[in-house]
């Protein structure tokens, strides 16, 4: 049995630093905007770190509780019921810009989308974990891991929100490999989806319009480009050493959303190619310890459980860094951490308090 030791210290600071960068970089994106919308500079700050606060709290307290109070079914199903409802009860919400992915209290909201990625993690951890050598049966194995997520990502793809929607279908195809299903399986399940993907990317007109600005954004500058090469310009304008924190000028109403989905861009232009590298180098810190976690743990439960919170975290960071230098079409999806989303930030400290109690069963 491994020993009992403290939480993984490198990993808590790793993420106490994202986090904090993240502050820092969401008061110089947004406050101009909030400024001339609220006010207020603050506006978009002060949300996030009261976020950050609860968050970090709810980090602290699931730390401490044992990973295996969650290996209980009642625990599993309850969290995919209550996630469904969730993720069906959002459609009777009021729309915002012709999406249905916020239930909203006032100045406060909640997207039940953000919820779906940790309680598949969850459902695959204990669904797994007694089956590694039963992965060859994809009907009483792989078809029973794949349903609710599957139901999932159809929920989230009708709201719409594509980009959660390939984060939680990437996580579970990593999860399942790492169970042992055969590469078959995997290029059956890719062959099924891309008549849905042909008509998400290809036949609904906004998608389309940014499929074709991917591949030629100079076509359209003003309209289905503009946020590519607004993006670009902002990283080519930071060079190696960027202009100085608050000193950048894209986020002055020509990019998008820099507070939000665009916040790498941000990084980029005001701290420069050193800025960025060391942001990618501090979620590869995080990758490299919450992976570590996975591979040293003795117990199977545990080992999914690493690993899927550990995948979700890079996975959304690459799409979200990608996007911005133009290596994938334009999709909404936050940088974790780091861009202005108080659900992400609450819900992927919470899943980092659930990863930093597993470490302490490891060496």
């Amino acid at each position: 049995m491994a020993k009992r030791v403290g939480v993984d210290k490198w990993l808590f600071g790793v993420v106490l630093l994202l986090v904090l960068f993240g502050l820092v970089m969401v008061f110089s994106a947004s406050a101009v905007v909030a400024k001339a919308e609220y006010g207020s500079p603050y506006q978009f700050m002060l949300r996030q770190a009261a976020w950050a606060v609860l968050g970090m709290i709810a980090l602290v307290l699931l730390m401490k509780v044992d990973y295996r109070n969650y290996n209980n079914p009642k625990v599993v199903f309850t969290a995919v019921a209550v996630t469904m409802v969730l993720l069906i009860g959002v459609f009777a919400m009021r729309d915002s810009h012709n999406t249905h992915r916020w239930f909203r209290f006032g100045i406060m909201s909640f997207q039940p989308s953000e919820l779906a990625k940790p309680t598949l993690v969850l459902f695959l951890a204990y669904f797994l974990q007694t089956r590694i050598h039963k992965m060859d049966d994809w009907r009483g194995t792989v078809l029973r891991a794949a349903l609710p997520p599957l139901v999932f990502v159809a929920l989230i793809l009708k709201e719409p929100d594509l980009g959660t929607a390939m984060v939680c279908a990437a996580v579970t195809a990593l999860m399942l490999y790492l169970a042992g299903m055969q590469v078959k399986y995997l290029g059956i399940g890719l062959l099924a989806s891309m008549p849905v993907l042909y008509y998400m990317l290809f036949r609904v007109p906004w998608r389309r319009a940014r499929m074709l600005a991917f591949v030629n954004p100079e076509a359209d500058p003003r309209g289905t480009g503009f946020h590519i090469l607004q993006s670009l310009i902002a990283v080519g304008t930071g060079g190696l050493r960027g202009l100085g924190l608050m000193e950048g000028r894209q986020k002055l109403f020509y990019l998008p959303e820099p507070h939000t989905d665009f916040i790498y861009a941000n990084v980029c232009e005001e701290l420069g190619l050193i800025g960025a590298l060391l942001l990618v180098a501090l979620f590869v810190a995080l990758g490299y310890r919450g992976l570590r976690a996975a591979y040293l743990s003795t117990d199977p439960f545990a080992r999914f459980l690493a690993f899927g919170i550990t995948s979700t975290v890079l996975i959304q960071a690459f799409f979200n860094m990608s996007v911005v230098i133009a290596l994938l079409p334009t999709k909404g999806i936050t940088l974790p951490f780091v861009s202005f989303g108080g659900t992400s930030l609450f819900v992927m400290l919470a899943s980092m308090g659930v990863l930093l109690n597993v470490t302490r069963e490891i060496d």
